[in-house]
């Protein structure tokens, strides 16, 4: 054994232990961030109010028209302007009032208020949709800072046996050659390259997620994380609230049709129901347009004395107003048709909206399958394989049996296998969060996705 295996002792529980790293940032976990990000969204601030105004659109929707009060002079002379000159100048003050035709007071109300019906439906998809983004943000800063750990360990080993060799080299001891120097600082510069650009991605997706959380302090502080220091996560993934075994078999055998009465239940989709029932009152409304539109008018004449004295009489008139719709053809007709088709056109909507989440899922699923795969692959025979050669590459560089070439090259190969399996168990959390959005229900939108962090 070479004077130096004791340095490569140290390496190696130094690889097996992790470097010890002091936490004093708050932790952020993907819980939190999602809290956050929802709790402080103004879209969803932005609907309630949308709402409480279409409610209040809906119940003045419902009332009538204001009556029109007229007052005039009529028939005032214009040779004297006596207003007891002649018998036909009166004073007169009159009240109309105009009824909306049919029953579109009570049908437009009723559409507002199915279109009010639509927001609530919109904040739990808008909900849900907000975790699954907030989830992807957090899962790559998750990625890129645990990448980074596990490259620091190797640069530590590294830099180690760049020391090492450099001392053999200048000692002549065993066969350490000036290309070993080369190739260990070589290793060197591609991990700090590597280094700097997940650290490039680590702060672009912080600034991302800040744009999710920073929007209310308060909030973030009564979590007990301060938005303006940098972000520090969990060095362990959240679990994930799995999917039932039934609707994984319904996925797996393609059940198109079990599979769009599941989603008939997603908040996406009866947001998309209540358009279309809003719209099928629109047709409704615009068929009143048929029917003719009422008026009734009342006014009373005051008509003054004659000038000897005599008593004229007052007038009161009653009358009632009416149109007749007979010209349908490029109104009425018209307009029918356009809610008509208006309405067609929504449904054709949620087909779409139904077709893409049925694809969707069906990626997502096969993803995860394969996902699995190779995370058990991974877990079970390769890091072992992987650590097992660099063991042995290292165990023969220290034996003098091997060159520098192939331990470096192992160590860089177990390096990118920790990083890969890595992936694969970021890429499955998210796969499965991403599942979660589309078999979540109205029933259960606003529950936690997560487990225990």
């Amino acid at each position: 054994m070479r004077r130096f295996s004791f340095h490569v002792i140290v390496l190696m529980t130094l690889l097996n232990t992790g470097l010890a790293q002091s936490q004093t940032k708050s932790v952020l976990t993907l819980e939190q961030a999602v809290e956050i990000a929802i709790n402080n969204d103004p879209w969803l601030v932005g609907s309630e109010y949308r709402e409480q105004a279409i409610v209040s659109s809906s119940v003045a929707a419902a009332s009538l028209p204001d009556p029109v009060v007229n007052i005039g002079l009529a028939n005032l002379p214009t040779d004297g302007f006596a207003f007891d000159q002649e018998p036909m100048t009166q004073l007169k003050a009159g009240v109309s009032q105009m009824f909306p035709r049919g029953d579109s007071l009570d049908i437009r109300s009723r559409q507002l208020r199915e279109q009010a019906a639509e927001h609530p439906l919109m904040r739990a998809d808008r909900i849900a949709r907000t975790r699954v983004q907030v989830s992807d943000i957090w899962l790559e800063i998750y990625r890129a800072q645990q990448s980074i750990k596990l490259i620091h360990q190797d640069r530590a080993l590294f830099e180690q046996l760049s020391d090492i060799a450099k001392a053999n080299y200048a000692t002549a001891l065993g066969r350490v050659r000036q290309q070993d120097i080369i190739r260990a600082k070589l290793e060197l510069t591609r991990l700090e390259d590597r280094l700097t650009k997940l650290q490039a991605l680590e702060e672009r997706a912080t600034g991302k997620l800040l744009e999710w959380i920073l929007k209310n302090q308060q909030s973030a502080r009564q979590l007990g994380f301060d938005a303006f220091s940098a972000l520090q996560l969990p060095n362990t993934l959240p679990a994930i609230a799995k999917i039932t075994d039934n609707t994984l078999l319904m996925v797996e055998r393609k059940n198109q049709q079990q599979l769009a009465e599941l989603l008939a239940d997603h908040p996406y989709i009866l947001s998309i129901n209540q358009r279309i029932r809003a719209s099928q009152t629109g047709v409704e409304l615009a068929k009143e347009k048929y029917k003719p539109q009422w008026g009734e008018n009342a006014s009373y004449a005051f008509r003054d004395d004659t000038p000897a004295g005599a008593s004229r009489a007052d007038f009161l008139s009653v009358g009632v107003s009416f149109d007749l719709p007979i010209f349908t053809e490029n109104r009425q007709d018209k307009e029918v048709s356009a809610a008509v088709n208006q309405s067609e056109a929504i449904k054709t909507d949620k087909l779409l909206a139904l077709r893409e989440m049925m694809s969707a899922i069906q990626s997502l699923y096969a993803e995860r399958e394969r996902l699995t795969d190779r995370q058990s692959l991974y877990n079970d025979e390769l890091l072992a394989q992987m650590q097992e050669q660099a063991d042995a590459s290292l165990n023969a560089y220290t034996n003098d049996e091997g060159d520098f070439s192939e331990v470096a090259r192992a160590r860089i190969a177990d390096l990118n296998a920790r990083i890969d399996a890595l992936d694969i168990d970021v890429d499955l959390v998210r796969t499965n969060i991403r599942l979660n959005y589309y078999f979540n229900t109205t029933a259960g939108i606003s529950k936690t996705q997560f487990g225990e962090q």
